[in-house]
Formats: structure tokens, sequence, C-alpha cells
């Protein structure tokens, strides 16, 4: 057993600045007890949870490593090759909704090409083999045309809908004005089946000029996405410039924004866009300014944690902490930052089958973390 106890963190609510859209929260308390899996992972991006045990854990780098129950790490090979520079490489990975009968996961990665890297998907079924895992059939069946130079703003995460749709979200690259281009995959939210083909119903599919993909538009670098365990709608977040990161929930055919409208600046402090509303554009549902670079989130369902009970949790990079968001229906009330004496970037954070919260840190000596009460 390599599993051990760090520590116990007792975890002071501290109200997060959000402009316009902040409420007051009453001081809450939230202790729990952090626990390592594993560590020494090279930048790890994403995890998903085998249901006979263990874990599957996306490194930017392009590895894919089993994680087993007891925090032994393997190489699963047959992973596609990544173009592996800034922010691209291995990104999300889920498990297909029949997993059990099909052993198919989905990836998504920064690919390279002679125009430059863009954002695709890659689908493959997981065998057991000796000591761990190994990726059979695999094949990329989805190539986003975002593609640019540099290593700036791919998403990208994934995330099944109840209808057995696949929503994926794709960053602009570091070119927001290709955010508001519906021919351009870029800044965009997709709706696709899982053999990566455009889902029917998507609005696109009723528009000229559309990539008959594209569920929404406006988005510049989305690197969370939920579906809402009760009302079934993907929620997302995504990266402002500094400031404005945001949370939304994306609608078919609905523009986002990005970047005529924002509440953040451009990192020189000069104003993006038009301001922070305009007719025909969407508003997110809660901003943070200053930002605290979003990446992963996860509502809590479980029984684990009382007080938590229908809560979103948003991993912050910049901020180096774990963002709880209360909410009343799609709007949120309160938020509480948790997790600031680990003092570390926050990738991913899922809830587990055993309705345990699991947050990854992303460094070169990365950590998979349970959170336990």
């Amino acid at each position: 057993m390599i599993l051990r106890k760090i520590s116990v963190f007792t975890l002071v609510a501290a109200l997060l600045a959000a402009g316009s859209m902040a409420t007051t929260a009453a001081t809450a308390r939230s202790a729990v007890t952090l626990e390592t899996v594993t560590d020494g992972l090279s930048y790890p991006w994403s995890v998903a949870f085998l249901p006979d045990g263990g874990y599957l854990v996306t490194e930017r780098d392009g590895l894919l490593k089993f994680v087993s129950g007891e925090g032994h790490q393997s190489v699963v090979p047959g992973t596609p090759e990544v173009f592996a520079q800034g922010q691209g490489g291995l990104l999300d990975i889920v498990l297909s909704p029949d997993f059990k009968t099909d052993g198919t996961i989905f990836l998504s990665f920064s690919q390279g090409s002679t125009e430059g890297a863009g954002t695709s998907l890659f689908r493959a079924r997981l065998v057991s083999q000796e000591g761990g895992y190994r990726l059979e059939d695999g094949r990329t069946i989805f190539t986003g045309n975002n593609k640019a130079y540099g290593g700036r703003h791919f998403g990208s995460r994934l995330a099944f809908a109840p209808d057995g749709h696949l929503f994926m979200t794709i960053g602009e690259r570091g070119d927001g004005a290709r955010a508001q281009d519906p021919s351009d995959h870029a800044g965009s939210v997709l709706r696709l089946t899982p053999n990566g083909e455009p889902a029917s119903g998507n609005p696109s599919l009723e528009r000229d000029g559309y990539r008959p993909e594209i569920w929404s538009i406006g988005h510049r670098n989305p690197q969370a996405a939920a579906v809402h365990p009760q009302t079934g709608e993907l929620w997302t977040v995504e990266h402002g410039a500094r400031g404005g990161d945001e949370v939304n929930i994306p609608e078919a055919g609905r523009n986002y924004g990005w970047p005529v409208i924002s509440y953040g600046r451009h990192y020189s402090g000069e104003k993006i866009g038009e301001g922070t509303e305009k007719e025909g554009m969407e508003q997110p549902i809660h901003f943070w300014d200053p930002s605290i670079a979003p990446s992963g989130m996860t509502f809590v369902t479980g029984d684990a944690y009382p007080h938590w009970q229908g809560n979103l949790l948003v991993g912050a990079l910049r901020g180096q902490h774990l963002a709880r968001l209360e909410l009343d229906g799609a709007t949120v009330v309160s938020q509480e930052k948790l997790l600031v004496d680990l003092g570390e970037r926050i990738r991913d954070v899922r809830q587990g089958p055993d309705g345990f919260i699991y947050v990854l840190t992303d460094s070169g000596d990365g950590r998979l973390i349970r959170l336990k009460p």
C-alpha cells in the first residue's frame, strides 16, 4: 500500500471576489482529510474511475496511466501521438456510458499537422493485460479545424449527456475572433455521437455556414464541463483573460460572447470588445474577477459531504484552491475557497463512484488526492 494520509486541513470559508455577480455568504467550516492515492504524475490532466477499481489518469505529455487501488502506476499503451507543447497534449478522458459491456474510452488531445495543431477526439477499447491495461482498436474519430501554431487554448473537456451524445469543448487557440465564426470549431462546444459524427438535432444542422458539430459558440477556453445530475444540462467553466472566468450553461445555438463581451480585460489592462452585454449574446451565470484560472468541475451528489450536497466544485490553477459554489437552481448564492493550505494548482476535480471527491494537482510531481470528511 502506498496510499497515505497527508494531513487534516480545516478549511475556513473565504469569499471570492466576483464583481457585481458576487453575493454575501455566511462563514462556514469544512474539514476534510486529504489522502494521496498516488504521486509522481507528470502534469496530470484528467482522471476516470474504473468500475472494478482503480483509476485512469492522463498526463499532458502523452502518457495514459493506470493507477491501482493501492496507488501503483503502470503505462497504458496505445494512446495517440499528441502535440505536447504549452497547454497542448493528452487532455481529457471519459468512459463510455456502456463501458461495462463495450470497454470503450474516449480521449481528447491536441493533434499536430502541417497546418498547426488542433483539438481531436480518440476512441479505443481498454483491454486487461498482465500488470495493467492496454488500448486496442484505437482511432481518431473527430479532428477539429481549430488549427493554429503554438500551444494556447485547446480546451478540452468531454461529458456524456443522458441521451448518450458526447459534448466536447474546444478552445479558440488564442485568437478570439475565431470564436465568433460558426464555420470554425475554435471557441465552441460540440455535440457528437459516440462515433464522432454530428449529433442529430444540433442547431447548426439547420443554419447555413455552421459546422454541423457545433452546439454553441463564443467561448474562450473551456477547461471544465459536467452534466447537471438533476436537469441533464451541460454546464461549462471557461478561462477569461485578466478576470472574466465564466460559468455557463450552454444552450443550443446560443452565442456566449467572447471576445465581443467579457467581464475581464486584456492582460495589458485594455478593455475587451464592446463591454459586458450585447443583444443576442448570453450572460454567464457567474464570473470571477480577478481570475482563478478554472480547470475541472463536478457536482456533489454523494452523502459523504452533507453540507456540500448539490454544490458545484471547480478547480483553480492560478488561484491554487478548490472553489465550492452553493447553488439555488442556476444561481450561485455563495462560495468558499477550499484546499488553500495545500498550495497546489488544481487541474481536475471529480466525484468517484465511492462518493468521495478526488482532485489532481498540476505539476511535474502531480498527485491524485482523495478528500474524506
